[in-house]
């Protein structure tokens, strides 16, 4: 009884200060506290380089309870802002405020188990259910989605108001180019369902726009027959143009005759090869950089990582398939590692890293990650002033690189990417530890960030930020440009007061002063 008048006395205060209209009684039953729990729950993110706590953390039951509180929002006197969170996997304080509601999407008892719709095809699911759960639900009826991030505990609309990538992205596209249908609360707390047909303006908007324009309540994700078993195979290259030759020849093809998954990435140190993803190679028989060639290039190798999807009805003919497309690569021939497991364990086997590196303590620490599209025409420079300069013989995490099928991306949706019909994916997905190494503290890594940003900017290579972050709205507008205007005038259009994902840093909120946000 004592919380109890403690929170509601507490939400009062909230109150006052922030004008809601809403009765005490009224926003407890929507799930706001103000509990020290939850605020400093909301306050951090996976990056760990941010702090802000917000005034209050909505637990939402229903989308309706996330559609009163922005209402409340926009309606409010004094004003305040709304920010979705999802698993928290955001690397620089995306997802919170400081001057508002922190909305957690994903927990218990938030929007209700996955629906599949096994002859249609799809799956309706809360905007918060994380990609593992509903892997699992569509499991039940031998169906899944076709495309999917690398790490699957990651909420579906945080996924898909950024994009979504990875291996598959060449062939079915990134996630949000499969997606039929949202649901979706606006800045003005209006609760609209949206898709191509319906309401196409607000539905092309959300896909890949950074949460300014609404938060996802539902989506409808397409799916297909999901494989029993999945055929993983790493091969490594010397030399760099083969490397890029072989990734753009597989993402070229179609039909049956593919792979299913195509990525890779960088190594720039034997540590790397040894202890990375170790289910490859044996700790009794460790793979030596200078044994493969590499020390005429460098000191690094490409790994290409490939995989073939098939059932066990199939498993007579899969050597047969991956034999003739392996002959048409030009990797080191004594370098190919494989190994054979069920379709979800590969699709969960971040997850895995992930356990191994909590039970070292090296899971909960700064994540300064840096992804970058690169364009198909400058990834050999990039490779030379980057992975061969830059970067030095220390990496201090994984470096993925993969192209994609630009014809892949509906231009419709609010995410950029570079103007050409192939671009990279290259992603330094490092972690900074305090553990007296120079080159893997936070300063140095964070540095080296910008080092590589301004080798990019003054070797002309036209990259975009994926999982963008800028501090400036002329930055925002250089990122996004031809398609800013029309960026803008969404925002004015579906959250006119700016009360949306503040912490993108792109739109002032309309009752702060300048003063208070990033200069622009």
């Amino acid at each position: 009884m004592a919380t109890k008048l403690l929170l509601t006395f507490a939400i009062c205060r909230l109150i006052v200060t922030v004008g809601l209209t809403l009765e005490p009684t009224e926003l407890l039953r929507l799930g706001l506290t103000v509990d020290p729990v939850d605020v400093e729950s909301a306050s951090v993110d996976f990056g760990l380089m941010t702090k802000v706590e917000p005034l209050a953390v909505l637990h939402p039951s229903s989308a309706e309870d996330v559609a009163q509180l922005v209402k409340a929002a926009y309606e409010s006197s004094h004003g305040f802002t709304v920010s979705a969170r999802g698993h928290g996997h955001s690397i620089n304080g995306q997802a919170q405020t400081g001057t508002g509601v922190v909305v957690q999407m994903s927990g218990v008892g938030s929007g209700g188990k996955p629906r599949v719709w096994g002859g249609d095809m799809y799956v309706d699911v809360w905007g918060g259910e994380l990609w593992i759960d509903v892997l699992k639900s569509c499991l039940e009826y031998g169906l899944a989605p076709k495309s999917w991030t690398d790490y699957l505990y990651l909420s579906v609309g945080g996924t898909l108001s950024n994009a979504g990538i990875s291996g598959q992205a060449f062939h079915h596209g990134p996630q949000i180019s499969n997606v039929h249908e949202l649901g979706v609360v606006t800045g003005k707390g209006e609760l609209m369902t949206c898709s191509k047909e319906q309401n196409p303006e607000l539905f092309h908007a959300v896909l890949g726009g950074l949460g300014q324009f609404g938060i996802i309540t539902r989506a409808r994700i397409s799916l297909e027959p999901a494989p029993q078993r999945v055929r993983w195979i790493r091969v490594l290259y010397s030399n760099f143009s083969a490397f890029t030759k072989d990734q753009e020849y597989l993402i070229s093809l179609h039909g049956n005759q593919k792979f299913d998954y195509v990525e890779g990435f960088v190594i720039v140190d034997e540590g790397l090869i040894n202890n990375w993803r170790s289910s490859f190679f044996s700790p009794r028989n460790p793979v030596k950089i200078s044994s493969l060639g590499s020390n005429n290039n460098g000191g690094v190798l490409y790994c290409l990582e490939i995989t073939k999807n098939y059932h066990e009805s199939t498993a007579e003919t899969i050597d047969q398939e991956i034999e003739a497309l392996l002959k048409k690569l030009n990797f080191i021939p004594t370098s190919v590692f494989t190994t054979d497991l069920p379709y979800v364990d590969f699709l969960d086997r971040v997850h895995k890293a992930e356990l191994k590196l909590r039970s070292k303590g090296m899971w909960e620490v700064p994540h300064p990650w840096l992804n970058l599209f690169v364009p198909k025409s400058k990834i050999a420079d990039f490779d030379r002033g980057v992975f061969k300069g830059i970067l030095g013989n220390k990496t201090s995490g994984p470096i993925l690189i993969y192209p994609m099928n630009k014809n892949k991306w509906d231009d419709k949706s609010s995410v950029v990417t570079p103007d050409e019909d192939v671009f990279y994916l290259v992603a330094f997905l490092r972690s900074a530890l305090d553990n007296g190494e120079e080159t893997q503290s936070l300063a140095y890594l964070t540095n080296q960030n910008r080092q590589i940003l301004k080798f990019c900017d003054e070797d002309g290579i036209k990259v975009k930020q994926y999982l963008p972050h800028y501090k400036t709205q002329s930055e925002w507008k250089e990122h996004y440009g031809s398609k800013w205007d029309r960026f803008q005038r969404m925002k004015m259009k579906f959250d006119p007061r700016h009360i949306l994902a503040s912490g993108q840093n792109i739109f002032t909120p309309t009752f702060l002063s300048s003063s208070k946000m990033a200069s622009w």
